[in-house]
């Protein structure tokens, strides 16, 4: 019951981000739809297909679809006031990124997958929809540019098995995690955690550069 209603918060503020992404391409009201129920539920239906894990999620449930593409109209209503929703908005993503790759990873345990399937499920589950809703806006994935975040979600998936290796119960394993993952993304917002950054430049490049100059 917890983990849905954060879901459905989750998919909700992602949607709403989706729909800001495909404003800020000037894209029209389908545009905006599209890439909201990509960025909310790309996620899942990714985890879903390389699972073989069927029906998919916004298939078996599609008032989840429905509640997306509101979202994304929604956002179109009150775009103009969305700047001063910033911070809220972090804590939202930060919110649905653990919840996400929880799911992820119950998913792939129920189903009787290892750790290692468990984590890529769960970090797949957390990220996917951020980075098709960035290249269908033809950006750079932020999840590869910006704080620590898909590091976090594969570190709450280690925080997740092993609350169930040491036998908590299920809604403590979810609660703890909850709150590991989300005080860990927010440490990252809040300092500015990177990941180190690999920066290579062709030497040919370089030198017409310089010869340009």
């Amino acid at each position: 019951m917890l983990l849905t209603f954060i879901y459905i918060i989750a998919i909700t503020a992602e949607a709403m981000t989706g729909a800001l992404s495909a404003g800020r391409r000037s894209m029209d009201w389908f545009g905006v739809v599209l890439i909201a129920c990509v960025t909310a539920l790309g996620g899942g239906s990714v985890r879903d297909v390389l699972l073989g894990h069927y029906p998919l999620g916004w298939v078996k449930h599609p008032e989840y679809l429905v509640l997306t593409c509101c979202a994304a109209l929604f956002t179109i209503v009150i775009a103009k006031w969305m700047k001063h929703m910033h911070s809220i908005f972090l804590l939202l993503d930060a919110l649905g990124l653990i919840g996400f790759t929880i799911i992820g990873c119950q998913i792939a345990l129920q189903m009787g997958q290892g750790f290692v399937v468990a984590s890529v499920a769960g970090v797949l589950t957390g990220v996917s929809g951020g980075i098709l809703r960035d290249i269908l806006c033809n950006d750079i994935p932020l999840v590869f540019r910006r704080e620590l975040y898909a590091s976090i979600s594969f570190v709450s998936v280690i925080c997740y098995w092993l609350c169930t290796k040491v036998g908590l119960a299920l809604e403590a394993t979810i609660i703890t995690t909850l709150a590991f993952g989300f005080s860990l993304r927010v440490i990252a917002i809040y300092f500015g955690l990177e990941m180190p950054k690999f920066i290579y430049q062709d030497d040919d490049h370089h030198s017409a550069s310089s010869k340009d100059e």
